[in-house]
């Protein structure tokens, strides 16, 4: 992975939240767990947050003392083992006798187990609200990102890579600043000890089992680590298959397609089963390494032991001692290598996660924008052009103006550049050419914020959270009250709907608001609009999914919704547009046309052809349901015939 740095400056939303660490840069270079320790230390050490940081202080106490306690206690082991067999010349006077000591080495052992659980308890806030700040800082990012992004990205793979994120971060604020510290401290003690009690050549013998467990655990780690990136991205691809297929759960149906899902989900199942079949295979044999370098260093000691014992220049405590000092060095040698592991592996899984915080947003506010100033709701476009791919424009000069509180529909043939209109004026994307201007403001020189906040959209295709039906609504204005809500319910027509409910307003729309019928979300996406109540509001095909029926019914709601505001129509249906102050008729990313519904049917043209298409399926469509109608009641008269089924 390359060596990226994300700014937090380069969120915005960090600016508005007291808690979250200024000017911190986050670096997930794969070989630096150094810089990546660095940039979470502000998350750690927080400047806004006294009482964490004394967390970390009395934390730090007790990692101590429970690393002094551990040092100490195999020596009340020993002088236990000496009081056993008669050696007391080298005790202390009041721990002659063998119970005692037996005592103040469990004693010691408890109070270890103590100060560390402390340790554990005092800094487990601090980690968790480094975690939790990381997270918000990489949702937030996300939502800041380009609609391009996230048009491109898979939302279950996001999800994943998000998950495994948090946790690896937690893992390396936890073994690192919590387990890996105190563990180098208790090593360095027990080597100091051991030079002392014993001597230089017992040193040695450990110094290089300690190089020869390093060395090999970081080679082996490396090794592991390539295959544990194999199985991230076995488990990605996995779980965003899944939550493709299952978001998809009708279409699926509609086609059988259940055998195929299984088999393409089973696919990325079988490599994550192999890469994780090597993970724990590649553990196994690291373990088995560990243990054998372990063994040799500390038979190597104990036969030195044995033998100074024999010769009487130890004594049976002296060679209890150093079993136990050695078994004491064992835990922390185990424990660097656990760490090392973990955070090579936590290192592994944020890598994607600060891949992610290394996008740059695409569209970002100038440095000092304003927002938007008295908006009456006045637009207009100046000799826009656009296209996602530059060999492929998709507005070529777009011209015109829609005055505050005046109505403009746009239509034309599919392809044509309608919705990419819509989604310039929201500065989803930013122009390649020209400039769009509200009130006279260009939407570049403003904050998005202010921009989005004067406009109002009843999209095509409304997809509504899984939550109720009241959550839907007001989340067009979250501090609405009860009332609102409802009132803005009756204007969309779909008050008396959810009142027959049997759970009324906290009823349940579903994932993606399946529960609903698509007239009755669209009625909640113009109920949620209503809420909001903003100056500018943008129809982009609201009905054109709709029999035409309800499309007359959610029309009303629609032009009680437009009163009194600029609204721009994006229409397939031209029915739904006779009724504008001016209509533009788009064609390849150029106006072709425009005027009123009157005088473009009498120029005849793309508008009118395309009137008279409609009009024709429109009116072949009223014939077909005319005819349905007759025979249904044919039938209820007359009863049925020879050889009819009796319903």
């Amino acid at each position: 992975m390359s060596n990226q740095a994300v700014q937090n400056t380069a969120d915005k939303g960090a600016a508005g939240n007291k808690r979250s660490p200024k000017q911190t840069t986050v670096s997930a270079d794969e070989g630096s767990t150094l810089n990546t320790l660095i940039n979470l230390w502000p998350y750690i050490w927080p400047a806004h947050r006294p009482d964490l940081k004394a967390r970390v202080l009395l934390a730090i106490v007790a990692l101590v003392l429970a690393k002094g306690v551990t040092v100490l206690s195999p020596y009340f082991f020993a002088w236990a083992s000496d009081a056993l067999t008669g050696e007391t010349s080298k005790l202390p006077a009041f721990l002659i006798a063998p119970v005692m000591l037996v005592l103040a080495y469990n004693a010691a052992r408890v109070l270890a187990v103590a100060f560390n659980q402390l340790r554990d308890a005092l800094f487990a806030r601090v980690g968790q609200h480094a975690v939790r700040q990381l997270a918000n800082l990489t949702f937030r990012h996300l939502h800041q990102l380009s609609l391009r992004f996230h048009l491109a990205r898979r939302t279950g793979g996001l999800s994943r890579v998000i998950e495994r994120g948090v946790k690896g971060i937690e893992a390396i604020v936890r073994f690192t600043i919590l387990n890996g510290i105190p563990t180098i401290l208790e090593f360095a003690i027990m080597a100091a000890v051991i030079s002392y009690q014993f001597g230089l050549s017992y040193l040695t013998i450990v110094a290089v089992m300690i190089v020869a467990y390093v060395w090999f655990t970081i080679k082996a780690s490396n090794w592991r680590i390539s295959i544990r990136r194999e199985m991230n991205d076995s488990d990605t691809d996995a779980n965003s298959k899944a939550i493709d297929s299952l978001l998809n759960f009708e279409t699926v149906k509609y086609f059988g397609n259940e055998g195929m899902e299984s088999d393409r989900f089973d696919v990325s199942m079988a490599k994550y089963e192999k890469a994780a079949t090597k993970t724990w295979t590649s553990l196994a044999w690291l373990n088995l390494g560990q243990t054998v370098i372990l063994g040799l260093g500390m038979a190597a000691c104990m036969v030195l032991s044995a033998r100074a014992v024999i010769a009487g220049e130890q004594t049976i405590g002296d060679f209890v001692l150093i079993n136990a000092l050695l078994m004491q060095i064992s835990i922390p040698l185990n424990f660097i290598g656990f760490i090392y592991r973990e955070i090579r592996q936590g290192l592994a899984d944020i890598e994607s996660m600060f891949d992610l915080l290394g996008v740059p947003a695409e569209i970002t506010d100038k440095p000092g924008a304003e927002p938007l100033k008295a908006v009456e709701g006045t637009i207009a476009f100046e000799d826009v052009h656009f296209h996602y791919d530059v060999d492929r424009p998709i507005l070529k000069g777009i011209d015109f103006n829609v005055p505050a509180g005046k109505t403009v529909a746009i239509v034309g043939p599919s392809g044509a550049g309608k919705s990419t209109i819509s989604r310039l004026l929201f500065r989803f994307y930013d122009v390649t050419g020209g400039r769009i201007l509200i009130d006279g403001q260009d939407v570049r020189d403003v904050t998005q914020e202010s921009v989005r906040h004067a406009i109002g959209m009843v999209p095509q295709d409304t997809v509504l959270f899984n939550d109720t039906i009241a959550y839907n609504i007001r989340y067009g204005r979250p501090d609405a009250t009860d009332e609102e809500v409802r009132e803005a319910a009756r204007m969309a027509q779909i008050h008396d709907f959810i009142e027959r409910l049997p759970q009324g307003y906290a009823s349940e729309v579903g994932e993606r608001g399946l529960k609903l019928s698509g007239g009755e979300k669209q009625r909640v996406a113009i109920a949620r609009t209503i809420l909001k109540s903003p100056p500018i509001l943008i129809l982009d095909e609201a009905t054109s999914a709709l029999d035409t029926h309800t499309e007359r019914e959610i029309q009303a709601a629609l032009d009680q919704v437009s009163k009194n505001r600029t609204t721009l129509v994006i229409a397939h249906r031209l029915s739904t547009v006779v009724g504008a102050d001016q209509i533009l008729v788009l064609e390849a990313g150029r106006i072709v046309e425009r005027g009123t519904h009157a005088h473009l049917l009498a120029e005849n043209g793309l508008y009118a052809s395309m009137w008279a298409r409609q009009r024709e399926a429109s009116e072949a469509e009223e014939r077909l349901r005319a005819a349905r109608e007759e025979d249904d009641l044919g039938i209820v008269l007359r009863g049925p015939r020879a050889g009819e089924p009796v319903e």
